[in-house]
């Protein structure tokens, strides 16, 4: 074998339990170094705070601003990027996302800054978005499920090890070396894929020209059960990163110090042992049953952040991230598996909607916390899964043809 090629897309003759590890580990490999930056930062929100001496809000609004440029990149990539060759496009991401996160290193402006990390977020997201369209047209429905799956662990690990990471280098060598650190993981993701992956054809088309057909995207936004995929997109990323961007001052306030902080992250490690489950639990219980109990899951987790003994802290995170990361997963899976047609544009739409959420978390969550506090943070927050929960409970129809 001479690319990743014959990995991800191996011959039907050499299909295997084997192969199949083998090929999802790649998988999530490259998710891993396509996301590592997003929520890194987060795990350093104390220092940045006293780095840029402004308000909590204020920074985590700018390190969160990654998110605008992942939904406007998610909706770009669906847009325009229907001729762009898969391996060109992702390695050219990743190369290009090594400026802004070497640049973060040098600012001590925070709309500067801020501005930074909206380019890592359009870089980070088109690499994304042309895997993701390339997992869900290359693979049957049923390997698909568990490719998306394989490539949201290696999201999760990348929430875990960069966490752990940025926390760690920034300790012993500062705020600086921490982003060129990153810069160069960056550019590692370029070099994996430039040496590793063959050169594909171009996203699958949306027309027969190749030409944009909005009235497939007005399919995408017609069909009910995409649309709740969506909401649930939103609201999973809105905890998600409400949870973990000021969860962080709440542990600093019960007594983790900054230096151990990313110590804490360590709560990711179950959700990278359960997320690969998602295929199988989606072909036990059907995606409705799947997300609701996931977020159940997430909830319980939730109520027991309001604690001030940092053991039961820590577990509920760890629940939040079980939870979220599964169904995270599985509503992947559903848009990939709705749309019958157009698939980029589905996940387009859905990345766009989902990061869209984190972003608006970040906003609001900001805003309770400093105005309310943390107890009333996580009321928020446990009204969005429940409200995730509720528009869950109606997905079950089967997908039908789009009009033409």
């Amino acid at each position: 074998m001479t690319g990743i090629e014959h990995v991800l897309n191996p011959p039907r003759a050499n299909l295997g339990a084997d192969t199949d590890r083998w090929r999802f580990a790649v998988i999530a490999l490259i998710a891993f170094l396509t996301l590592v930056d997003l929520f890194a930062a987060q795990a350093i929100l104390p220092a940045l705070v006293e780095k840029f001496q402004v308000s909590r809000a204020a920074m985590g609004f700018a390190v969160n601003a990654s998110t605008f440029g992942m939904a406007v990149a998610g909706l770009g990539i669906a847009f325009f990027g229907r001729r762009i060759d898969r391996r060109s496009g992702i390695w050219i991401s990743l190369a290009l996302l090594s400026l802004p996160t070497t640049a973060l290193a040098f600012t001590n402006d925070l709309t500067v800054f801020a501005a930074l990390r909206i380019v890592q977020g359009l870089c980070m997201s088109a690499a994304f978005t042309l895997t993701i369209a390339y997992l869900s047209e290359h693979f049957s429905p049923t390997q698909a499920t568990g490719a998306l799956a394989a490539y949201v662990t290696g999201n999760v690990a990348s929430n875990f090890f960069g966490r752990i990471l940025s926390a760690v280098v920034a300790g012993v060598g500062g705020l600086e070396i921490n982003f060129l650190t990153f810069a160069a993981l960056n550019i590692a993701g370029a070099s994996l894929v430039w040496f590793t992956l063959k050169k594909t054809s171009a996203m699958m088309q949306t027309s027969e020209d190749g030409s944009f057909n909005m009235r497939r995207w007005t399919y995408h936004f017609a069909d009910g059960e995409l649309r709740r995929a969506f909401a649930i997109g939103f609201l999973i990323l809105f905890t998600f990163i409400g949870t973990f961007t000021y969860v962080n001052f709440h542990l600093v306030s019960i007594g983790v110090s900054p230096m151990t902080l990313g110590l804490v992250y360590l709560v990711f490690l179950p959700s990278m042992l359960t997320t690969p489950l998602a295929g199988k639990l989606t072909s036990r219980v059907g995606e409705k049953i799947g997300i609701i109990s996931t977020l159940v899951l997430a909830v319980v987790g939730l109520t027991a952040l309001v604690s001030p003994t940092l053991s039961l802290v820590l577990m509920g995170l760890a629940l939040i991230g079980i939870g979220t990361f599964l169904a995270q997963a599985v509503a992947t899976g559903l848009v990939g598996r709705r749309a019958l047609t157009d698939k980029a544009g589905a996940s387009g739409i859905y990345l766009a909607c989902y990061y869209t959420g984190g972003l608006v978390g970040s906003i609001v969550l900001g805003q309770v916390y400093d105005g309310v506090g943390w107890t009333a943070c996580v009321g928020v927050l446990v009204t969005a899964l429940i409200a995730a929960i509720a528009i869950a409970f109606s997905i079950g129809s089967a997908p039908t043809s789009p009009k033409r």
